[in-house]
């Protein structure tokens, strides 16, 4: 199988093109803090969707511990001020 055909999508007809993926990666690239402010443009695809994979998981994370510090703040605080800050979540 020639490279190109490994990298084609046939969802509907459409395929993405090399130069797609090249401006895809380039521009997750830009999203991570990480490789941001690289001072080398040439970092590979791979190391970019590690990074990816990387800043995911500590978002996740993130959100799991501000998940558990809201819950813990709801617990501690009297039911009217709870009701406002459940509302203002749900906004």
């Amino acid at each position: 199988m020639s490279s190109r055909r490994s990298r084609s999508r046939q969802s509907g007809g459409s395929r993405i093109t090399d130069d797609q993926i090249y401006d895809l990666v380039s521009k997750l690239q830009q999203l991570l803090p990480e490789l941001r402010n690289s001072h080398s443009d040439k970092v590979s695809a791979a190391k970019v969707l590690q990074e990816t994979c990387n800043y995911i998981r500590s978002l996740h994370r993130e959100v799991d511990d501000l998940s558990e510090r809201l819950s813990e703040l709801l617990a501690t605080t009297d039911s009217a001020q709870a009701a406002i800050i459940r509302s203002l979540l749900l906004r």
